[in-house]
């Protein structure tokens, strides 16, 4: 997590992986509007190495929206607006490319920064999260099964066969937001399922910057209710289900 540097906060419209829609409806006769963004459901996958009996998570720089929250509580108001009135900008442009207009406002950008206009911002190790093994659900030709083993073995390094792919459940996340689906898998492992890759290297190709960690069994609970952690709720839930469901099987307490 070190790698991460030069952090700037830059305005714009959408992405290819979130897109912007507003709806427009009526609740008792109230005409109400509410913004939402469209993207893909996931898969997530609670791993449990059986051979060190602990968990593997990964942790990962989130700079939307984790790191934006801790950014725009270290900002003063008129930074704040500066922001915005640069979005209104990029909208009314239509996401134009203006290379040189571009290249003017970075350089103000910079010169203000210098001058001490920009408050600091916050380090990027306020940006990193602990989360389950996850991918978008983006390959259509895949079943979620599949899509979830891929994903162990090109983040975490373990190459786990489909059959051994036990569904936890599905469940909603940001219902106020995007409304997405995310399909959790349980998966055990061992060391002899770890094949020749480095952990936590991520799909380079796709910009991942991912560290593998260990969680041990006995610390779990304790992990998963420090609020000191930051961590995503998926980890939470996971763990409290091993808990209910899967400790009595290995006869090792979980820290309750």
């Amino acid at each position: 997590m070190e790698q991460i540097n030069n952090i700037q906060v830059v305005p714009c419209t959408s992405s290819d992986m979130l897109k912007p829609f507003r709806v427009h409806y009526s609740q008792n006769g109230t005409r109400k509007s509410w913004d939402f963004m469209q993207t893909h459901d996931s898969v997530s996958v609670l791993i449990f190495n059986t051979t060190c009996h602990c968990f593997i998570l990964v942790k990962q720089f989130r700079p939307a929206a984790v790191y934006m929250c801790e950014w725009e509580k270290s900002q003063p108001e008129k930074v704040k607006e500066k922001v915005s009135e640069e979005a209104g900008k990029d909208a009314s442009k239509g996401g134009a490319n203006e290379p040189e207009a571009d290249a003017a406002e970075t350089e103000t950008d910079n010169a203000e920064q210098d001058s001490g206009h920009i408050q600091d911002i916050p380090p990027a190790s306020v940006g990193v999260t602990y989360e389950l093994c996850a991918r978008p659900v983006d390959k259509p030709d895949l079943s979620l099964e599949e899509i979830a083993r891929q994903e162990v073995l090109e983040e975490c390094g373990y190459d786990v066969p489909v059959t051994k792919l036990r569904r936890i459940t599905s469940y909603r996340s940001g219902v106020g937001v995007t409304g997405a689906k995310q399909t959790m898998f349980y998966a055990e492992v061992s060391d002899e399922n770890c094949v020749g890759v480095a952990e936590g290297s991520g799909q380079t190709s796709e910009g991942e910057l991912v560290e593998v960690v260990k969680v041990p069994l006995h610390e779990a609970i304790r992990f998963a209710y420090d609020e000191n952690i930051p961590k995503t709720m998926g980890v939470i839930f996971s763990f409290v289900w091993f808990h209910s469901n899967m400790s009595p099987k290995y006869k090792i307490s979980t820290n309750v």
